[in-house]
C-alpha cells in the first residue's frame, strides 16, 4: 500500500487565550519508516501527537491514520495508532501484566487472542510481571508504557522522547525493541531531544519550530545541508595568538600547538585551509577533522526560523 501511514494537511491549533501551537502544518508519514519529528520545546510537536491520540481537538485543518480520518472514522483510527506519551501515567496499584490485561480489554481483544505475556517479555518485564507497577524504576516504566501501546498490534507506534531519563543499558533495550518491531512493518514516529539518536534510527526527519514545518526531507539530505565543518590541526611549533584568515568562519587556539578552524564547505575545502595556515610560516604535523552532524543542521534551521 502506499497510502501514508499518517496524512496531516494544514493542521492547526490555537489554545484558549490565543497561544498558536500548530500554525498550518502538512506532511506525511510514509508507511513502514521510523520517522523523526523534532523541534525545541513548545514547538507543537506534543500538541501534533496528542491531536492524533484523540486528546486535543484541533482548530482546523485534518489528519487521517492508517486512512481513516479522525473525526470521520475516529474508532478505525484509534485502534490504527499506539501512543507511548512523554509522560509516565498509569495507575501505580496495578502489576504490570494487569495494566495489559485492562488495556486490552479496553480495546475489546478477546482472551485468547491477548499478547500479554509476549510483550512483557519483549519489553525485559516478566520477572516483574507481579510487582506494583510503583515500584518499577523510571526505565521499566517507560518500557510497560511501550508495551500497553502496543497491546492491539497497532501498525503505527508513535514515541514520544521514550528515552529521557533512561539510562544507556536500558535506553539500548528499548531501541532493539523498536528496531524489531520495525523489521515487523510497524512504521514508528518518534520525537527526542537525543539527536543523534534520531541520527541514527530514523529513515526521515521533520522539524517543527513555532507551530510551523521548517523541514521535512531524508535523514542523508537534511545531513547535507550542513556546510560547515570543523578541522584541528596540529602545528610544527608553539603559536601564542590564532592567524586569521578569510577562508576560516572561525579559528581558536585549542593548545600550544593546536588550532581548532571552523569553515564553510561551499566555499572553502580542507586543501585551502591548510594553505593558508602554511602562508603562515606553520608546518601541519596531524589533522584531523568532524562532520557537521544533525545538531548542526537542527540549531541552523530552528535559529533562521522568526517566531
Amino acid at each position: 500500500m502506499t497510502e501514508a501511514a499518517i496524512s496531516i494537511r494544514d493542521l492547526q491549533k490555537t489554545y484558549e487565550g490565543g497561544k498558536r501551537a500548530l500554525d498550518g502544518v502538512t506532511l506525511d508519514v510514509p508507511r513502514g519508516e521510523i520517522f523523526g519529528l523534532l523541534g525545541p520545546n513548545g514547538a507543537g510537536k506534543s500538541t501534533m501527537i496528542n491531536i492524533l491520540a484523540g486528546l486535543v481537538m484541533k482548530s482546523g485543518g485534518s489528519a487521517s491514520i492508517w486512512g481513516f480520518d479522525i473525526d470521520a472514522h475516529p474508532r478505525n483510527a484509534k485502534r490504527s495508532i499506539g501512543i507511548v506519551p512523554q509522560e509516565i501515567l498509569f495507575d501505580p496499584f496495578f502489576t504490570p501484566r494487569e495494566a495489559l490485561e485492562i488495556q486490552a480489554g479496553l480495546y475489546g481483544i478477546p482472551k485468547a487472542d491477548r499478547r500479554t505475556e509476549a510483550l512483557l517479555k519483549a519489553v525485559h518485564l516478566e520477572d516483574k510481571a507481579d510487582a506494583y507497577a510503583r515500584t518499577l524504576s523510571g526505565g521499566m516504566k517507560r518500557r510497560l508504557l511501550v508495551a500497553k501501546a502496543m497491546v492491539h498490534s497497532p501498525p503505527i507506534l508513535v514515541l514520544d522522547e521514550p528515552t529521557a531519563g533512561v539510562d544507556v543499558e536500558l535506553r539500548q533495550q528499548l531501541w532493539d525493541y523498536v528496531r524489531s518491531l520495525h523489521a515487523q512493518g510497524v512504521t514508528i514516529v518518534l520525537t527526542t531531544h537525543y539527536l543523534e539518536e534520531a541520527q541514527e534510527l530514523c529513515d526521515r526527519i521533520a522539524i517543527i519550530n513555532h507551530g510551523r514545518l521548517i523541514a521535512n526531507q531524508p535523514t542523508r539530505d537534511l545531513l547535507a545541508l550542513a556546510q560547515e565543518k570543523v578541522v584541528e590541526v596540529v602545528v610544527d611549533r608553539d603559536i601564542a595568538t590564532a592567524p586569521e584568515n578569510l577562508c576560516f568562519d572561525k579559528i581558536e587556539l585549542a593548545g600550544e600547538r593546536t588550532l581548532t578552524i571552523t569553515y564553510r564547505k561551499d566555499r572553502v575545502n580542507a586543501g585551502d585551509v591548510l594553505a593558508a595556515l602554511q602562508r603562515e610560516g606553520l608546518g601541519v604535523v596531524d589533522v584531523s577533522t568532524r562532520e557537521a552532524d544533525l545538531e548542526d543542521v537542527f540549531l541552523n534551521l530552528t535559529r533562521a526560523t522568526p517566531a
